[in-house]
């Protein structure tokens, strides 16, 4: 599968931290991998490293993979990122790791439009793990329909960038065709007017779609939960390896 350009492009890739803000969010991640006494986890889709980092700096042993090479370069250059174990690759390139969680944020779960890269993924996610081990991700929830918010926020955002200069960011979305939705992120660098593009398409899968295909590759569902920072808006699923 090859990544969108927000996150292979070179020039795109160290925006996604900016873009993105504050990381509070991850803190739930943080505290679900401490109730979960993990020490060995394994972030999938690892982007830029925000996750991956943080474990690590709680005393975790930390493995990041990611199959956007610009994500990894930037997650590479943060302080403390010589504690992970930074790979490119996607969850087949971490079979064999016997950890103790995967973690899989930013709703990375929604990439995977067909039910085969999807269930080749959570297969993969099965052999990275210890038996027993947990499997924690979040996805949007269909009914929520955010597709029907991002059409009709037609602002743009204005990025101060160092090293950089100011970055305009724009969303449109392209096509709804639920369970797909596909939109583009545009990006336009004033310093030279440069303008890139990236084009993203999602599947948002029902809570009972998802935890049949968890149950078909070897999972327990242990919990499904309210992401504490989106109420109403995403799944936080908590799954166990057999």
């Amino acid at each position: 599968m090859v990544p969108d350009a927000e996150f292979a492009h070179p020039h795109l890739a160290p925006l996604y931290d900016f873009v993105e803000g504050d990381r509070r969010d991850l803190n739930a991640y943080l505290g679900i991998a401490e109730e979960l006494a993990a020490d060995r986890v394994v972030d999938i889709g690892c982007g830029t490293g925000c996750l991956a980092v943080l474990l690590a700096e709680h005393g975790r042993v930390v493995v990041g993979v990611d199959p956007a090479e610009a994500s990894l370069e930037v997650a590479k250059s943060k302080p403390l990122s010589a504690g992970v174990t930074w790979i490119h690759g996607d969850a087949t390139a971490v079979a064999g790791l016997s950890a103790d969680l995967a973690v899989m944020t930013g709703n990375v779960a929604q990439i995977f439009l067909t039910d085969e890269d999807w269930n080749r993924t959570l297969e993969a996610i099965r052999s990275a793990l210890r038996p027993g081990g947990h499997f924690v991700f979040e996805t949007r929830r269909p009914e929520r329909r955010i597709w029907e918010e991002w059409a009709a926020d037609s602002d743009h955002v204005i990025l101060e960038i160092p090293g950089t200069g100011t970055v305009e960011q724009r969303r449109e979305v392209l096509d709804v065709n639920p369970p797909f939705v596909c939109f583009r992120h545009t990006f336009r660098f004033l310093a030279d007017d440069t303008v890139i593009t990236s084009d993203s398409t999602l599947r948002f899968r029902s809570r009972a779609a998802v935890e049949s295909s968890l149950r078909a590759s070897g999972f327990r569902v242990l919990d499904v939960r309210e992401a504490p920072d989106r109420p109403g808006r995403e799944f936080v699923f908590i799954a166990q390896r057999d």
